[in-house]
């Protein structure tokens, strides 16, 4: 395998640029190890070895220490791994070696995120706020059924109030721009609608 390019990193790190796309990290002392140097050759024994003994176990440990901090999704958790610069074989036995703990599950964050902010936001805001953390749909739907309990008349109630809804005294154009807030909350039309006239 061919190196093509070193680039100096943070932190004493190097990103090795290899043929085929390929690229890591090695510190400084691990590239010297190896003597790697831009234009020179690594052998399959060289990569296999600098994945088994260095790369596979920093990206476990990086994958743990990046959950300690607080929970993260499947897609999450892969996506600073890759932004650390790991291979993508490198990324998958992370992944693989997380899940196996169950310290990574999709289903269990849907629902937890769900209990959190079931009281403040609506079905929809919820699925959609889920959807862009790389949860599955499938999952998002099983959570959603298993978990919210969410009143939605009740939270539009709340918020119309904080929002100091009066039907008697507002004009059109007030109102209107209140649905409107409800409806980028995510609210379905016929709720707001009905919610708002019973004021």
């Amino acid at each position: 395998m061919q190196i093509e390019e070193i680039i100096q990193g943070k932190k004493g790190k190097l990103i090795i640029r290899a043929e085929g796309g390929l690229s890591f990290p090695l510190y400084e002392k691990e590239a010297a190890k190896y003597r790697l140097t831009e234009g020179g050759t690594l052998t399959e024994q060289e990569w296999n070895e600098i994945c088994s003994e260095i790369l596979e176990k920093r990206a476990k440990r990086r994958a743990m220490y990046i959950l300690q901090r607080m929970e993260r999704t499947e897609c999450q958790l892969r996506r600073k791994l890759q932004e650390n610069g790991y291979p993508e074989e490198i990324v998958e036995c992370a992944m693989d070696y997380v899940k196996s703990f169950h310290y990574v599950d999709d289903y269990r964050y849907a629902c937890t995120y769900i209990r959190y902010h079931q009281s403040e936001k609506s079905r929809l805001q919820i699925k959609m706020k889920l959807y862009e953390r790389g949860v599955p749909s499938d999952l998002i739907e099983q959570a959603l059924e298993d978990e919210y309990t969410g009143e939605e008349d009740r939270l539009i109630d709340r918020l119309l109030e904080k929002k100091q809804y009066d039907a008697d005294t507002m004009d059109q154009k007030e109102k209107q721009k209140i649905y409107q807030y409800l409806m980028r909350r995510g609210f379905r039309s016929d709720a707001i609608r009905r919610r708002m006239n019973a004021e």
